[in-house]
């Protein structure tokens, strides 16, 4: 029942006229159903025929958020990228208020109800955004920061941090990663001291999105003294509470527009009840959502290589050396066609990962491909394709560049390569017996 609502939302949704600026979807959930709600492989999409796995709503959904970004997102960029951070609460709502940021959660806490496909076809067209800050920060709201708050949550925690958040009326952050816990979670020393019905926190964390503007972290800690596996809760913690100190804004590479911090605990005290699920399996909840991460992830940046690869046609055929467009010469056009080659096989591995998890599969192996297969194609097209853009491409005025500093993230968060590649060894019974 709350797939078919959730669809009928989205059917509104994509049928206004002002399609990010509702302020309530109250009404919605007494109106007729209009949009079926079979699964996403039941019929063949009437914008591409035989996809994959999208549906004529899949495509309607990215054609509603593509006009968003094109009204609300996009001519703001270049400001963002330099002032190094974009209003997430004012763009979050607008998001919130279009139901873009929980397409996946239940409906009672004002998602739209349907399955992870769409959530890939929003990450996709996330990727039209002309940065990858700021659909960094979007998918960490979306699908890293709430996913387990969703799954295992209490009711009381769900209408406190997941209903606002999904709505953009309280902004989200993720509380991992530390200086010496990176792609290794299980060496996180964030300790989270149970006393009476209180949380005593103490630590750090490092590298977190959204860090300077978000209202709530859920957040990685200790919660005991066992086995690393069984040591860990996740945990929500509101940002406003005493001992909680954001450091500072850390400078970076790339993701400029994207403001991640270095946050500190300080004997900070929590409720016990903030715990999401049961105490000691945050290490287990946080490994499940990685495959919808990185799934996430891989969608995400699909986007943004096809727009790389169609600009640099644009410029090398304008573009002349030798008395000829640069497209001309074999080495260019040959090399684009074998970088959108790889941009396909990679768009194939998503869609049938994406429709075996849908369908209840456990995609750990394929989605680690996936997840490393993007991160080293984006450094491979972004090396490639500026190449192309000569001068000009060691510029910062052209997406090529802006694309080659943010794509770098890819490699290394939400798990480094490395980190894939122990994954599909194990997968694949090939890693050394200890």
């Amino acid at each position: 029942m709350a797939l078919r609502i959730g669809a009928v939302r989205l059917n509104l949704l994509l049928n206004s006229r002002c399609l990010h600026k509702f302020a309530s979807f109250v009404g919605v959930r007494s109106l007729s159903e209009k949009v079926s709600s079979k699964p996403a492989t039941s019929r063949p999409s009437d914008t591409t025929s035989d996809h994959l796995i999208y549906t004529q709503e899949h495509f309607a959904l990215k054609e509603a958020l593509r006009k968003l970004i094109d009204q609300e997102i996009n001519p703001y960029v270049d400001k963002w990228e330099a002032e190094g951070t974009f209003p997430a609460h004012k763009i979050f709502k607008i998001l919130g208020n279009a139901g873009f940021l929980g397409v996946s959660k239940p409906v009672e806490y004002g998602g739209l109800g349907l399955d992870f496909s769409y959530s890939v076809a929003v990450a996709e067209e996330l990727g039209s955004i002309s940065c990858g800050g700021i659909p960094m920060a979007i998918g960490v709201q979306s699908d890293m920061a709430t996913p387990a708050l969703a799954r295992f949550g209490s009711d009381e925690l769900k209408k406190e941090f997941l209903l606002p958040s999904i709505m953009g009326d309280k902004v989200a952050c993720l509380g991992v990663s530390e200086v010496g816990a990176g792609s290794d979670v299980s060496s996180i020393m964030t300790k989270a001291e149970r006393k009476g019905d209180e949380y005593v926190i103490n630590g750090g964390k490092m590298w977190t999105t959204n860090g300077t503007q978000a209202d709530w972290m859920c957040l990685l800690a200790n919660t005991s003294d066992g086995p690393p596996h069984k040591n860990k809760s996740l945990i929500c913690l509101p940002m406003n509470l005493p001992g909680v100190q954001v450091a500072r804004k850390i400078d970076k590479m790339g993701m400029w527009s994207s403001d991640t911090a270095e946050v500190f605990f300080d004997d900070v005290r929590v409720p016990c009840k903030n715990v999401i699920g049961e105490e000691g399996m945050g290490f287990t909840y946080q490994m499940l959502q990685f495959q919808e991460e990185r799934l996430w992830a891989v969608a995400n940046v699909i986007t943004t290589m096809d727009s790389i690869i169609q600009d640099t046609i644009q410029y090398t055929r304008q573009r002349k050396i030798f008395k000829q467009p640069v497209l001309y010469h074999q080495t260019v056009h040959f090399r684009l066609a074998e970088l959108q080659t790889e941009v396909e096989a990679l768009r194939s591995l998503l869609y049938r990962a994406t429709a075996l998890y849908i369908k209840g599969n456990d995609v750990t192996k394929l989605a680690s491909m996936a997840k490393l297969k993007a991160g080293r194609l984006a450094r491979e097209l972004s090396d490639g394709c500026l190449q192309f853009w000569g001068g000009m491409g060691y510029t910062s005025d052209v997406p090529v560049s802006r694309f080659y500093r943010d794509s770098r993230l890819l490699s290394i968060g939400a798990g480094a390569d490395e980190v894939m590649l122990g994954i599909i060894c194990k997968y694949m019974d090939t890693l050394p017996r200890k």
